[in-house]
This record gives structure tokens, C-alpha cells and sequence, in this order.
């Protein structure tokens, strides 16, 4: 098994969370984003979209962090990262979405460039666009999460699983970003309860051997 890596994608970090909560090891493959190496030709062989992560396993090459993640608990069911029931499976696929697909995408690398340097609104354009899109999606997030009664000290009852893969990720990015978090006590709650476990904490981007 490979996985292309990079210490700071929150795609790729939701992975290693996982991949640490099940017990899976792989070889990684680091990816400095950075410094452009997703454009290379020979990475774009592997990854047509020059995104990360990737993980490669028995001849397969999976793509999308929530996709790699279905398939390790396919392989590993336990512990898994969905409920059993309709309504738990529902409401975690949701929250993981709203996070991966709503959240995350505006803050992507690429785009983020983009905005600063072909739309022209330099590193102040940068900043708000980051400020408005996270605190736009994490106030929605926390309206839910407040008031639901499936939240507990996680997520999703008392265990974590997918949406808590794709929260710690979100968090450490608004916080990189020295985004105030004060509006959304829930989820730093969440958070907080996470990274109190060993799987959470070692999938820390600071942690992560490709780190600087």
C-alpha cells in the first residue's frame, strides 16, 4: 500500500486519522505542494488533477480523501467510520460533506493562488476569502451540531468516525489562519476531545516527517 502525503493538506491529514484509528500502515510518498511538486509530470501520471492524497493498494489507485476513506473500512471494518443505521449513516456523510465539499474546497492551495494572484486580490484578498468561506461553513456546522441530539463527545455519539476525521482537519486550518473560534464552541469542544486521542494527535501535520 502507498499514499501520497503532504503534512499540511487537510484532505490528506483526514486520511491519516483514519488510517491511524484503524491500525493501517502504508508507505508514504511525500508531495511538497509548496514547492510545486504536484505539477510535475511524473506525479501527474499517478494524479491527473495534481491533487493529494492518493492511495495505491492491490493494483488499485483510489482518488478523494472521503473516497479513500470508504474504502479502508471496507477493508478494515473496525472501528468504523459510519454507523450502521440509515439515519447515523446519514447524518455522519453529511457532516463529513459539508466540511470536504462546502468548507474545504474554497480554502484549496490552488484556489487560494488564485485569488491572490490572478483575481488580483493579493494576500488581503487571500485573508478574507479565507476568513468569510470558514466562518460561513463553521457557523452552519455549529448551528447543527449545538442542537442535535446525535452529538456527543464526538461528532457522532461517543465514538469518532468520518465527520470527526474531517472536523480536526477543518479546525487546524482556521487556526493556521488565526481565525477566532470563539462563536463555535461545540466544535473546538469536538476537537479538543479528538485530539486526546493518540490517533488524532499523531496525524498532526506538525508531526508529520515532511513537516517545515
Amino acid at each position: 500500500m502507498k499514499f501520497y502525503d503532504y503534512f499540511r493538506s487537510s484532505a490528506a491529514y483526514r486520511v491519516r486519522i483514519v488510517m491511524n484509528l484503524k491500525g493501517v500502515e502504508a508507505e508514504r510518498i511525500f508531495v511538497n505542494l509548496f514547492k510545486g511538486e504536484q505539477r510535475a509530470e511524473s506525479f501527474r501520471d499517478i494524479s491527473p488533477s495534481g491533487l493529494v492524497p492518493v492511495l495505491e493498494h492491490d493494483g488499485n489507485r483510489i482518488f478523494q480523501s472521503l473516497a479513500i476513506i470508504d474504502y479502508l473500512d471496507a477493508l478494515h471494518p473496525e472501528p468504523p467510520m459510519v454507523p450502521s443505521d440509515a439515519a447515523g449513516s446519514a447524518r455522519v456523510l453529511g457532516i463529513a460533506l459539508a466540511i470536504s465539499a462546502d468548507i474545504h474546497p474554497l480554502g484549496n492551495l490552488r484556489v487560494l493562488n488564485h485569488v491572490e494572484h490572478e483575481v488580483g486580490g493579493g494576500k488581503a484578498g487571500r485573508a478574507a476569502w479565507i476568513a468569510h468561506w470558514v466562518h460561513d461553513g463553521l457557523a452552519a456546522l455549529e448551528a447543527r451540531l449545538s442542537m442535535e441530539k446525535g452529538t456527543g463527545t464526538f461528532c457522532h455519539g461517543e465514538a469518532p468516525g468520518i465527520a470527526d476525521a474531517c472536523l480536526v482537519p477543518q479546525i487546524f486550518f482556521a487556526r493556521r489562519f488565526d481565525l477566532d473560534l470563539s462563536a463555535y464552541p461545540t466544535l473546538v469542544r469536538i476537537d479538543a476531545a479528538c485530539n486526546e486521542l493518540p490517533a488524532f494527535a499523531d496525524a498532526h501535520p506538525m508531526k508529520q516527517p515532511d513537516a517545515a
